[in-house]
This record gives C-alpha cells, structure tokens and sequence, in this order.
C-alpha cells in the first residue's frame, strides 16, 4: 500500500452544500491540505461545475471536501469517464450526511480526516454496479426502513412573497421530506448468478446486499421461516414496485434492478493502518 508524500499535489473539490453547513469545518480542512501539500483549491457552485473541475483536475489527486453525497458524485463521475479504476479518490466529510464515509473508514473530524489525506494508504474496494450505471459503494436493502417524499413549502407570508422568492433564488433548499410508514412483508423474487434464492409466491420482509471480497452477500429475512443467506457475483430483484436504500439514499419506484460486483473497482485513501470495512 503506498504512503503519500507530502509533496503531492492535490485538488480540493470543496462541494457547496459544505460551505453551507459547517464553513469552520471546510476552513480547517482548507488550511490543514494547504500547509501539508501543493493544493489547487477550488470552489464549485453547482453539479455542473463539480464534475468540470473533477474532469480537468489533471496529475492532481482529487480531494472532496463534502458530505456523501459528494463522495457519491465524485465516484460516479470518475465511473462515467471511465477512470475510476485509475484514480485514487480522498474525503474530508463535512456536512449533514456523513454515515457513508465512516462506515468506509475516513475520520469524520475535519483535521483527522485531512491529515489522512496528506498521510494516508490507498486501499483498493469493491462496489456493486446496477443495470442502470448505478453505484453502491457500502450496501443497500429492499424495502428501505422508511420511504421519504417531497412535501411542497408552505405560501410565502402574505404581503411578502418577495422575501420568500429571494431566499430561495440566493440560498436554494432540497423540499422538505416527510416520513411515509414502511411497508410490510413484500413479494420479491431473488436470484443470485442465476439461481432462484426465494419466489414470488413467499413474502419477504427485506433483502439487503453488501460487496464484500469480490462477491456480493445476500440476505434475505422472510415473513416466516429464519433468513437466507447466499452469496456471488450477481443478483437481480424483481417484483411489485419497490423502493430501496443503497448508500443512505432511496431509489426506486423499480420493478426490478440487477446488481454485480466489481472487484477492486475504486480506491479510497484512509488513515494508515486503518482496516476500514
């Protein structure tokens, strides 16, 4: 595993949604990279710009400065250019969600988490591709534990719907969510390289996969009768229309998703000596 010099070059990609939410955070990343290493720092207002500056970042390793759903972006881009297997990716966690990350290993401090930056190992991880190039870097479950869904915003109060329109135009939100209860048992089909694991015709509370040493673990928990477990290279679930959560995020409504998994598909760097998961 190679160790970093601080000598390198690198990329900040400070993600905007950061900067919102703990701009102290983002200065002490900022001013840790900056003393340790020869660092581009840039300031991306929007996906857009993101995945330019991502794109054009040259011989400097990429540095995200942002929540999961950074991380998430920045693999997925590099899969979509085709140089995620070439790329060694770094993390400095800041903002609301950051589960993803620390589950993967990387120090949610942002002055522990920027010195693993500059000292750290690269370390090479399996991820599960869907049929519609989608990632999962850690795991997903169908059902998700609870469905969220968009709840428009009140009316601006009256005699002020200026005040309401600016807010949004300088400073714009993701709509508020609000918790839909989970469903009960569902009937899914799941197969893995092939092989019928469990029938429509026998309900399941949930199924949940994970990469894991080049094979992806299924199990699957039903509404009677204990779990069942199996393991290999693909799964498909198929059935009514299901949600489900990979990465913290819920996707769907889909009647049916194939996952496979790439082995040492992405790499990471963490904290020497750090197992990670």
């Amino acid at each position: 595993m190679a160790t970093f010099a601080t000598s390198e070059q690198l990329l900040v990609i400070i993600d905007p949604a950061a900067r919102q939410a703990d701009g102290e955070s983002v200065r002490i990343a900022k001013d840790v990279l900056s003393a340790g290493a020869a660092a581009k720092v840039c300031l991306p207002e929007g996906p857009a710009e993101f995945a330019r500056a991502l794109g054009r970042r040259g011989a400097r390793r990429p540095v995200v400065v942002g929540d999961d759903r950074a991380l998430v972006r920045a693999v997925t881009l590099l899969h979509r250019q085709r140089e995620l297997a070439g790329c060694a990716l770094s993390v400095v966690p800041v903002g609301e969600r950051l589960a993803l990350a620390e589950s993967l290993g990387v120090p949610t401090g942002a002055v522990a988490a920027a010195r693993a930056v500059l000292d750290g190992e690269e370390r090479r991880l399996d991820l599960l591709a869907d049929d519609a190039d989608g990632l999962v870097l850690t795991g997903l479950t169908v059902p998700p534990a609870s469905v969220r869904a968009p709840v428009p915003e009140p009316v601006a109060a009256a005699g002020r719907p200026w005040y309401r329109s600016l807010v949004r135009t300088l400073s714009p939100r993701p709509p508020r969510l609000a918790a839909i209860p989970a469903p009960g048992p569902t009937r899914l089909r799941v197969e893995v390289d092939g092989e019928t694991v469990v029938e429509l015709d026998q309900p399941v509370e949930s199924v949940s996969l994970r990469p894991a040493g080049g094979l992806a673990e299924v199990e699957v928990r039903r509404a009677a009768g204990g779990p069942l477990r199996a393991s290999g290279r693909a799964v498909r679930v198929s059935g009514p229309d299901f949600h489900y959560r990979a990465d913290a995020v819920v996707r769907g409504p889909v009647r049916g998703r194939a996952w496979r998994v790439v082995e040492g598909a992405w790499t990471l760097v963490l904290p020497a000596g750090a197992r990670g998961r």
